[in-house]
């Protein structure tokens, strides 16, 4: 017998990467109520950070969780989440969709110049 274990609609037939980019917009669509200009920029999941240019900030103990792109040359603004570095550092769906939404606050605070804590007052709460 041949075919998927799962039909689609159901969650079990969904991939890691299909799970996590649903956290990542969820997390995006709850900062949209308070921030209605967060639609003006573009949130993308990446697996693993690039290692170029960027990567001469890093150390041996601290791998970027995200990463934030200012607006330049007419290109809209970006927020990168990593996917495998937030999973690595989280255990179960719950701890990583806090984890999930700690680090898009905080890259959308760094482009906005504000503090997470403005951003979402419920920041660091869990």
């Amino acid at each position: 017998m041949r075919g998927p274990i799962a039909p689609p609609q159901v969650p079990l037939a969904a991939s890691r990467a299909e799970t996590f980019a649903d956290l990542v917009q969820d997390s995006v669509e709850r900062l949209e109520r308070r921030w209605p200009q967060l639609a003006d920029i573009d949130f993308l999941v990446l697996d693993v950070p690039r290692l170029d240019g960027a990567a001469a900030g890093w150390n041996d103990e601290a791998v970027p969780l995200g990463g934030a792109v200012p607006a330049r040359d007419g290109r809209p603004a970006r927020v990168v989440i990593y996917r495998r570095p937030v999973e690595i550092r989280s255990k179960g769906r719950d701890e990583r969709a806090s984890l999930v939404h700690e680090v898009v606050v905080e890259q959308v605070a760094e482009l906005l110049g504000l503090t997470p804590e403005t951003v979402d007052p419920r920041y660091g709460e869990d």
